[in-house]
């Protein structure tokens, strides 16, 4: 009982609290954007290639891709997403890519 007592002491700082300060940094917040941006790209991959009932293998296989490739794709482990490899997934899914600025 006495850790639960404990635990319940301490409580950290709720998280938005801190990103609403980090992003008040003009740098800070500019990178917080791009990620958001990749996570977006990454969770648009992830979405279409299981929609068409893909794995990653398969989608890999169809874009000259390695299955790991495709993975890091998925989990915006990359620097960035090169427009032509947008296009072959695209392509592989039987869709067109659309680009928008808003």
């Amino acid at each position: 009982m006495k850790s639960s007592k404990k635990r319940n002491q301490f409580r950290g700082i709720p998280h938005e609290s801190v990103l609403q300060k980090e992003l008040k940094d003009p740098e800070f917040r500019k990178q917080y954007q791009r990620e958001g941006v990749k996570l977006a790209i990454a969770y648009k991959i992830a979405e279409l290639r299981q929609k068409c009932g893909m794995t990653q293998s398969e989608l890999a296989g169809k874009i000259g891709a390695t299955q790991s490739q495709v993975a890091r794709m998925e989990s915006a482990n990359t620097s960035n997403f090169e427009i032509k490899t947008l296009q072959k997934i695209a392509s592989a899914a039987g869709k067109e890519l659309q680009i928008k600025f808003v």
